[in-house]
C-alpha cells in the first residue's frame, strides 16, 4: 500500500548499477529507509527528489525492512547548502548524527521539526555553529544522554555559573565541584547559553552573538562530551574539524 509521507533526505547510498537506497527523516513514520529505483539516472524524475536535504512529499510503499519509493515532490530543496561547502559541511553533520542517534521508525515531531529549522537557519546565513550546538543538545536529549544543565548533578544546588563536568554528566556547583578536577570551570554567561540552546526552540532562533572565545569553550565541551557518552563515529565531524583547521591555517597564512 503506497502513503504519502513528507519528510527529509538524511543520506542516500548506490544500490547496484542504477537505483538508490535513501533515508529520511519523516514527519509520520520517523527514520525509514526505501528503495529509489532507477534515482541514479540521470534523466529519472527521482533523481532530482533525492539528493541529500531535499525536503518533499513521497509516495512510498512501506515494507518490513527496506520500503520502495515510488515518487516525490520537492517542498524545499535546501539548494544553497548543497552549494556551499561549508554549509553542506554543517548539514551533513547534523543529517548523519540523527541518522545515527534515532532508532528506526520512531516517531518523533518535536525533533523532526528542530531537524527541518536547523537546516532552513543553515541557509539563512545564521550561525551554524550555534544552530550545530542547540540542535546537538536536543538531540542529546531525545537520544537520552544530554548533560544535566538546570541544576547542579548532585546536589540540585541552582547557581548562576557552574563548572561543566564531562565525567560527573553536566553541571557541578561550587560546593560540589570538588568532585570532578577535571570540571571546566564556567562564566554566567556560557551558563546561560548552555541552559538556552538546551531549551530554545530553533524557529525561534534570531540573531544570536555569542564571542567567539565562548563558542570554542562550548564546541569543546559538548565535543569532549559526545566521545564520552555517544556511540557512533561520525565521518562528516572528522571533514567539519579539518574544515576548520584548513580555515584557521589560511587566515594565519594571510
Amino acid at each position: 500500500m503506497l502513503e504519502k509521507i513528507e519528510g527529509t533526505i538524511l543520506r542516500t547510498q548506490d544500490y547496484g548499477e542504477t537505483h538508490k537506497i535513501v533515508t529520511m527523516f519523516t514527519k509520520e513514520k520517523g527514520k525509514i529507509a526505501c528503495i529509489a529505483r532507477g534515482a541514479k539516472k540521470p534523466k529519472s524524475r527521482m533523481a532530482a527528489v533525492t539528493q541529500p536535504f531535499i525536503h518533499g512529499m513521497f509516495m512510498v510503499q512501506i515494507g518490513s525492512n527496506l520500503g520502495t519509493m515510488q515518487q516525490g515532490e520537492v517542498i524545499l530543496s535546501f539548494r544553497k547548502i548543497r552549494e556551499d561547502i561549508v554549509k553542506t559541511a554543517y548539514a551533513s553533520y547534523l543529517a548523519e548524527l540523527t541518522e545515527k542517534i534515532l532508532d528506526a521508525r520512531t516517531i518523533d515531531s518535536y525533533l523532526y521539526q528542530q531537524f527541518f529549522f536547523s537546516l532552513q537557519a543553515i541557509e539563512a546565513n545564521k550561525d551554524p555553529d550555534i544552530i550545530m550546538m542547540m540542535y546537538e543538545l536536543k538531540l542529546f536529549n531525545r537520544a537520552g544522554f544530554a548533560p544535566i544543565l538546570s541544576e547542579c548533578v548532585h546536589c540540585g544546588r541552582q547557581e548562576n555559573a557552574y563548572a561543566f563536568s564531562i565525567q560527573e554528566g553536566g553541571f557541578l556547583c561550587s560546593q560540589c565541584k570538588h568532585m570532578d578536577f577535571d570540571a571546566v570551570s564556567l562564566s554566567e554567561k556560557i551558563t546561560k547559553l548552555f541552559q538556552i540552546f538546551l531549551q530554545v526552540d530553533l524557529q525561534q532562533v534570531g540573531a544570536i552573538s555569542v564571542r567567539n572565545e565562548n563558542k570554542t569553550i562550548m564546541k569543546q565541551l559538548i565535543e569532549a562530551y559526545y566521545e564520552q557518552y555517544g556511540s557512533f563515529y561520525l565521518k562528516s565531524k572528522k571533514f567539519l574539524k579539518q574544515m576548520h583547521l584548513f580555515s584557521d591555517w589560511y587566515d594565519k597564512k594571510k
